[in-house]
């Protein structure tokens, strides 16, 4: 398990420990799921953590808010280079199933709604615009050439924002970090599902929604949430009059039966303090 200390990379080591898997983590930086400490730029520390592993689970990358702060050639060396090297690895240590953990921000430009909102489902083409962007999609393209069975998650939207922000994004593009280790450990109990799938949240909407979203959210969300929307205007929270895309990750219940869980109104649920939630994640979307 590869980005261990991270927020997605702990919760899925987590729960593949709860699952009853041997979890090896390796990340730069220490945290309760890193056994090893590494660059996995070095060859040693990938064949440390690859030496009769099974699967191999790829969550380590720069991230979004790198962007601007860290040379686009260390995007490339980090995202693309490392996943070209850990593929390799994999396959000369036999490992028979690799699990990338990519982001729904590939989809970059095409996320930009024109009339409508946007359906994002796994047809719809990334256009992507920056960096990290480019370098995940190359990544994905990496583990889909790779002669290891494997799969790629593309993750909605899942890091600490303020409750009322979170549970807007919640509606339509986000998803809790719990729902997201669930998916991972259900990629790897299906070895035979292949491809790339997005992984969202419980959003209640229609593709035939699209338009109405972005023209008057509101009246949509009235009458698929209406307890929704009672509880953003009881805390005094504007309810969106427009959405501008939204997530579909039907693709993946069919494949291997995700069914996300944590939504908007479990949220809410909890999160009655008004206190900010941290959902975990360090995706973009």
């Amino acid at each position: 398990m590869t980005g261990s200390s991270g927020r997605v990379g702990e919760a899925l080591a987590g729960a593949f420990d709860a699952a009853g898997w041997v979890v090896r983590g390796v990340d730069r930086v220490p945290g309760r799921r890193t056994g090893t400490v590494g660059d996995l730029r070095d060859r040693s520390v990938r064949a440390g953590v690859l030496a009769s592993a099974d699967v191999l689970v790829h969550a380590a990358a720069l991230h979004a808010p790198h962007v601007g702060r860290v040379a686009d050639e260390e995007f490339r060396a980090v995202n693309v280079g490392v996943t070209a090297d850990l593929l390799e690895d994999a396959v000369r240590s036999g490992v028979g199933r690799v699990v990338y953990i990519s982001s729904t921000s590939v989809y970059g430009h095409a996320l930009v709604p024109v009339d409508r909102a946007v359906w994002v489902d796994e047809r719809l083409k990334p256009l992507p615009r920056d960096i990290y962007d480019e370098t995940k999609l190359a990544a994905e393209d990496l583990v889909a050439a790779c002669a290891v069975s494997s799969v790629t998650l593309r993750v909605a939207r899942c890091f600490p924002e303020p409750l009322p922000v979170l549970a807007g994004h919640l509606l339509h593009r986000a998803v809790d970090v719990v729902d997201v280790a669930q998916a991972g450990v259900l990629a790897v109990q299906h070895p035979a599902v292949t491809g790339t799938f997005n992984i969202s949240g419980p959003h209640p909407f229609r593709r035939e929604d699209c338009s109405a979203l972005h023209h008057e959210a509101g009246a949509v969300l009235a009458d698929r949430l209406p307890d929704v929307v009672a509880a953003f205007r009881d805390r005094g929270w504007p309810v969106p009059g427009s959405l501008d895309r939204v997530y579909d990750s039907s693709a993946a219940a069919d494949a291997f039966g995700y069914r996300p869980v944590r939504g908007v109104r479990e949220l809410l649920g909890v999160g009655v303090d008004g206190s900010e939630l941290a959902s975990g994640g360090g995706a973009r979307g």
